[in-house]
């Protein structure tokens, strides 16, 4: 759950990446990044915090050139307490290369082992983006050696991503520039996580190019969602604004992430053909139906959403059952998403920060609250409690998506089973967990039909940490206990900011 942007223009990016990455903040609150390229010169500034923390105007000044990518951090894998960590990542050779990634490797070990380590590769951070960055390089320098020539060609691109795909698993949307060429866009062969491409034509009729993790980024550039970034493709554009694309995968297949849908994506974003939104819709009819055989309609004299994202589910599901739609809710929009904080005491405290009550609302009502999906429970235990102490007689409780039992690898923040309240409870003992006179869950067939009937062409999807089906084929039990041993160790790098300009000779490794 990052957020990745890039773009080759014909004017200066630095404005137009800031502005971008603010529409991608939902994606990621840790750190935020920015690396622009002039020539053989990389301007790079990034650091630990929101978009508009780490940049400052003189920061935005030294972010020169016409293209560049840009970066907003989630942590799942490595230190989160590391400006180190924040991205883009850098490597000097072949050639200089920047590179962002939104989602998570599941073979990290083995690629460092195979890769890394075995071709005197340093790696100077935990984290899976920079094993992934050096596996892209190394395959890069083997194209251009094996060519017997030290120029770039867009077949040596190409056939590197291939090699790429052949090595890692695991979910992947990247962005990255080679100095003094342009910007290489790819995605898994599975498509768990999102890309698409946006263009916007100048007044001389030439084509800039944007690649995003997701649509809404376009909005505030004023580029054009042209399409998605296919499983498995790669696209090239040179600095000079040729485009290029290829498909690298052998065997790819749409599989995306079922909880982009539910939860992670921006509304107003269309993924793999998919307006958001009008999935939203529908998870809030198929939710009332199951509501209705499941709870006291009768009994329920009011439906409320849990702000903001199960919004639209929430006003399908009243209008679906005939019922008082109302906003008791009201949300501080100056305190982060509380998913997405690191540690479950911040993320507790925070909650009674972000959502306040209007006792008005609640008071002798019977209410049912509808919220995007319940993972660990700490929300939706507080919130219950809030609307109790605002004098509701009764509280049930909505989920539009299906009991969250599993981990997720592929870049959720869910790595323990442990923290997981759906983990060896049904559902009325979810209820009680978190205080509700009942609970509905969305299941998980009827989920799926709704995302698949608005682009029938989608293969499958990554349902993972709800079905406990790992696209990828190769995680098992040892796995997730490792994972989960491994998110234990302490953080030890420094925190700051990073702020440098790199100039980069084109050349490879060969020829030093």
């Amino acid at each position: 759950m990052c957020g990745v942007l890039g773009m080759v223009a014909y004017q200066p990016v630095n404005q137009s990446l800031y502005d971008g990455l603010q529409m991608l903040q939902h994606r990621g609150q840790d750190a935020a990044g920015i690396v622009t390229v002039e020539g053989s010169i990389f301007h790079m500034h990034k650091g630990k915090g929101m978009v508009r923390d780490v940049f400052r105007t003189r920061n935005m000044r030294d972010l020169t050139g016409n293209a560049g990518i840009a970066h907003v951090r989630y942590p799942t894998a490595g230190n989160a307490d590391s400006t180190a960590e924040a991205q883009p990542f850098y490597v000097s050779s072949p050639f200089g290369i920047v590179l962002g990634h939104n989602g998570n490797l599941t073979n990290t070990e083995e690629l460092y082992e195979n890769v890394c380590h075995k071709h005197l590769r340093h790696i100077n951070t935990r984290s899976d983006s920079e094993v992934l960055l050096n596996v892209f390089a190394h395959e890069l320098r083997r194209e251009v050696t094996d060519s017997g020539t030290s120029q770039l060609s867009v077949d040596h691109i190409f056939d590197a991503v291939a090699k790429l795909h052949k090595r890692v698993r695991g979910a992947y949307g990247v962005v990255a520039m080679i100095a003094g060429y342009g910007m290489v866009a790819f995605r898994d062969p599975l498509g768990i996580r999102p890309l698409v491409l946006g263009t916007q034509t100048a007044s001389d009729g030439r084509t800039a190019y944007a690649v995003a993790s997701e649509s809404v980024a376009f909005n505030a550039i004023e580029f054009d969602l042209a399409r998605d970034i296919a499983p498995g493709e790669a696209v090239f554009i040179s600095l000079d604004g040729q485009f290029f694309s290829r498909q690298c995968a052998e065997n790819p297949s749409l599989s995306p992430c079922l909880f982009e849908y539910v939860y992670f994506a921006r509304p107003d974003s269309v993924i793999d053909n998919v307006s958001v939104y009008r999935a939203r819709l529908g998870m809030g009819v198929t939710l009332a139906e199951k509501v209705k055989r499941e709870l006291p309609i009768d009994d329920i004299d009011v439906i409320m959403p849990i702000p903001d994202t199960s919004r639209p589910s929430a006003m399908e599901l009243a209008h679906h059952l005939g019922k008082l739609y109302r906003e008791g809710l009201i949300k501080n929009r100056y305190i982060g998403r509380t998913f997405i904080m690191p540690g479950q005491a911040t993320r507790k405290k925070s909650v009674r920060q972000k959502l306040s009550p209007m006792e008005s609302e609640f008071k002798g009502k019977s209410v049912l609250l509808v919220d995007d999906s319940i993972v660990r429970g700490t929300t939706s235990r507080e919130i219950i409690e809030m609307v109790r102490a605002s004098g509701a007689r009764k509280v049930y409780f909505a989920s539009a998506a299906p009991e969250v039992r599993y981990p997720n690898v592929y870049g959720i923040d869910m790595p323990t089973r442990e923290e997981l309240i759906a983990n060896g409870r049904d559902k009325d003992e979810i209820a009680r967990e978190i205080g509700a006179d009942g609970c509905v869950f969305q299941d998980l067939a009827e989920l799926e039909q709704v995302v698949k009937s608005l682009n029938p062409a989608i293969d499958s999807f990554d349902t993972s940490c709800f079905s406990g089906r790992y696209p990828t084929g190769d995680i098992d039990e040892a796995y997730l206990q490792k994972l989960s041993a491994d998110k234990s160790l302490p953080a030890t790098a420094p925190t700051g900011t990073i702020h440098a300009a790199i100039r980069i000779n084109n050349h490879s490794e060969e020829d030093e």
